[in-house]
């Protein structure tokens, strides 16, 4: 689908509650400034489509999303499932799989994860259940074979750690272990030692999704709807770590060309990229 001169179009949507979307836009527009084929259209949620600008999503070559709680509607589920298994390349990240019910005024502090991603769940590979308390993990490469992940090491990420629904079949290339329950969670307790994707390809007809479920940001004013009017600090997670940059960077390499990036032995997870 690329244009004239081999450009490629690309629609980032950034949109969502309990993250600092500006920060995820900015870095995500950054890096995919430093491919000059890629003209970039950006949105706050699904609808992709305008009078005057046209329907974005059905011209583009690769879709781009970081959402938390953004809900396409079933046209917009249909819309999406469609364009993938047309042959888009969805490089989706962090909470794009997550429907969340915040608590109901006056209860208990628990979160619901409420099924209603419709086929975008099944395209995507995932729905998001829980994850434990923020702390520091350890990030396992499981395919070290693979263009995306080759030359990194293990590494440790301060970031959410996604306990999700799965729909296989994942080509699971980055994981991290975790056992027990995800406090604040109506569902998430896993008491199996199963590999919990970090990275992964889910194909769908001849398109194919590539998740990457790090990513969390959160300035200090994103959870006023939760009562927390200033957190007092920014968190930046997992952008502040050079092989995620690393990783993501591979990831919208494959995004707007097609294909995995050619990566040799000069490849180390002593030169891991750009630090945050």
């Amino acid at each position: 689908m690329a244009g004239p001169a081999g450009r490629v179009d690309v629609v980032l949507v950034c949109g969502g509650r309990w993250h600092d979307v500006d920060h995820a836009r900015l870095r995500l527009l950054e890096a995919l400034a430093r491919h000059p084929h890629a003209r970039t259209r950006v949105f706050e949620d699904y609808a992709t489509g305008s009078a005057a600008g046209g329907d974005a999503l059905a011209r583009a070559d690769l879709l781009v999303t970081y959402a938390c709680d953004l809900r396409p509607d079933p046209h917009q589920q249909r819309r999406l499932a469609d364009w993938v298994a047309a042959g888009g390349r969805w490089l989706a990240l962090h909470g794009t799989n997550a429907a969340i019910d915040p608590p109901p005024d006056g209860g208990p502090r628990v979160f619901g994860t409420p099924r209603v991603l419709g086929p975008v769940a099944e395209v995507l590979g995932s729905q998001f259940l829980g994850h434990p308390p923020i702390a520091p993990y350890r990030v396992e490469v499981t395919r070290p074979e693979h263009p995306l992940v080759a030359g990194i090491a293990p590494f440790e990420v301060g970031d959410e750690l996604y306990v999700s629904e799965l729909h296989p079949p994942l080509e699971v290339l980055l994981h991290a272990r975790f056992t027990g329950s995800c406090r604040g969670f109506q569902e998430g307790r896993v008491d199996d030692d199963e590999p919990r994707p970090v990275l992964y390809l889910k194909r769908t007809g001849a398109g194919t999704v590539c998740y990457l479920t790090l990513g969390h940001t959160r300035g200090r004013f994103d959870v006023q709807d939760l009562g927390v009017d200033d957190t007092g600090r920014e968190d930046r997670g997992s952008w502040l770590v050079p092989a995620f940059t690393t990783v993501l960077e591979r990831c919208l390499e494959w995004g707007v060309t097609g294909a995995f990036p050619a990566v040799g032995p000069a490849a180390s997870p002593a030169s891991p990229g750009r630090p945050g």
